[in-house]
């Protein structure tokens, strides 16, 4: 079913908003969503927010949080979210972020006991709209087999990078450390499609094309990705003081208690460095020149991070955003939930 922008983020805002939460922070709950939703990254949109009207309905987001900012340095920070919305903790964070680097020329910003904050992408992309370069990573709860082993130790965590070019001009990049995010399991699920045999494990540890027989996801490139995971669960989690590794809070063991995790913001300011001038214009030409490159068999186009997303974005603009039939009746159903998301097995979902 195609939707437009506005009626989804409308849909949404209602949804959250009859779930418990403040309209204010239901409205930034949606815009991260929705921006998921309208670059296809569909793991991310809608089909999160059943799962989270549940968790506020049951008490397991904080709906009036007293967020504490607390600035430890010039260029660094943490921002203490008392278990509030992820998507409106991360974005505050970011907001700080930004006017550090502004001001400082670098910022390092830590968010502390915040829920899941969806896209990456949104937060880095703040940095790149305000002339900056936006790095994010954040912990995920364990569902990812590390290489070589058999038993769940991380999670997919995240990292996402955005910069500006001239003009319009913005590089995006975010991916999961894992083959692929969990968010496109539950994607696959809600369209009965089979998955590919890389993405993931069963309870055997054998490969599966069947997203509902997932046991654990698999790094990806190997230990490539297994290195990344733990960089990232150190840089969001160890070094903010939080649960780590296999300690990370669960997402769906219980929905009335509070989550734990760590999202790390570093936003640099180019004017600090080559210039800011200098820098959009370089980035723009090597944009233009990956481009230019001419394709391998079977390629239409070299695309730079994140622009095969942003052709998406202007076709949903003029044709609106598909979302799933049964995600849309419940978005316009009276339900707050219809299908608990509470169970000790992630993997149920």
């Amino acid at each position: 079913m195609k939707v437009s922008r506005e009626k989804l983020h409308q849909l949404i805002q209602d949804k959250l908003t009859a779930a418990g939460i403040r309209e204010e922070y239901a409205a930034t709950m949606a815009e991260v969503l929705v921006f998921a939703d309208a670059r296809g990254i569909h793991s991310h949109g809608a089909v999160r927010v059943e799962y989270y009207a549940e968790r506020i309905s049951k008490g397991g987001t904080n709906l009036n949080p007293a967020f504490r900012f607390e600035q430890t340095g010039p260029c660094s920070a943490v921002l203490h979210a008392d278990n509030a919305a992820g998507q409106v903790s991360a974005k505050l964070g970011m907001e700080h972020a930004i006017k550090m680097a502004q001001e400082n020329g670098v910022a390092i910003v830590g968010v502390r006991q915040m829920g899941h904050s969806g896209a990456l992408s949104y937060f880095v992309n703040m940095a790149a709209q305000a002339g900056l370069v936006g790095i994010s990573v954040c912990q995920s709860d364990p569902m990812v087999v590390p290489f070589g082993g058999a038993e769940i130790y991380y999670g997919t965590n995240p990292l996402a990078f955005a910069a500006p070019g001239e003009n319009d001009d913005v590089v995006i990049f975010d991916m999961a450390t894992t083959v692929q995010a969990w968010g496109k399991i539950l994607d696959a699920r809600s369209r009965n499609e089979a998955i590919p045999d890389s993405w993931a494990v069963d309870v055997n540890g054998k490969p599966t094309t069947d997203p509902f027989a997932v046991h654990a996801l698999l790094p990806v490139a190997g230990p490539k990705g297994y290195g990344l995971m733990m960089m990232i669960d150190v840089l969001s989690g160890i070094l903010l003081g939080l649960p780590f590794g296999k300690d990370v809070s669960s997402m769906y063991e219980d929905l009335s208690a509070g989550r734990n995790l760590g999202q790390l913001h570093i936003v640099i300011n180019p004017a600090f460095f080559s210039g800011g001038d200098t820098f959009r214009k370089a980035l723009t030409q090597t944009m233009s020149e990956l481009n230019a490159i001419t394709p391998a068999p079977g390629f239409k186009q070299v695309y730079y991070p994140g622009q095969n997303l942003d052709v998406y974005e202007k076709q949903t603009a003029e044709h609106g955003i598909d979302i799933v039939d049964d995600i849309y009746n419940y978005l316009v159903s009276d339900d707050i939930y219809q299908h608990s998301y509470e169970t000790k097995n992630p993997f149920a979902q």
